[in-house]
């Protein structure tokens, strides 16, 4: 009886989907995701750049996939940090880290800038300024960061803590 009201009640009232990491505070914030965005930007725009056109139609299909990859994970990167500068960082740490706002921005700009082209050097930016800001991080938590090298097929760091 009652999941049948139910029913009918979400039938009549519009819905709409919510989306965020936590309204609560959860007190769950790591920028891990962040630096994995970056290193599939990275491979992306690898990916792109290394396409052979021997099969025109199968190329267009593999630009599009890539591309699309490439555009969630520039998106997610910028969702990922917008939760770390609103939720997360607080105003002693903007003292304490005065180019971490500055960080942040660039981040963004850069993740756009990656969307828009097949840009390495932009990609390698964006990781570069992802792993500073997870840097800063880890020292808000008293942890103390260390780079090393990824697992990723892109050859680069990643920031991890003691």
């Amino acid at each position: 009886m009652m999941a049948s009201l139910f029913i009918a009640i979400s039938r009549i009232l519009p819905t709409q989907i919510a989306y965020a990491h936590c309204d609560i505070p959860c007190g769950i914030y790591d920028p891990h995701a962040a630096q994995v965005g970056a290193h599939t930007v990275i491979r992306m725009t690898q990916l792109l750049s290394e396409l052979k056109r021997v099969d025109e139609t199968k190329a267009e299909h593999d630009v599009a996939r890539i591309t699309h990859v490439k555009d969630d994970h520039g998106n997610m990167i910028e969702e990922e940090l917008g939760t770390l500068e609103n939720d997360y960082f607080k105003e002693e740490h903007f003292k304490e880290y005065p180019k971490l706002k500055e960080l942040i921005a660039s981040a963004v700009k850069l993740s756009a800038k990656t969307r828009q082209t097949i840009d390495m050097a932009s990609a390698e930016q964006l990781l570069e300024t992802v792993l500073k800001i997870s840097e800063i991080f880890y020292k808000t938590k008293n942890l103390v960061p260390i780079r090393v090298k990824s697992p990723y097929p892109t050859q680069r760091e990643i920031v991890v803590y003691k």
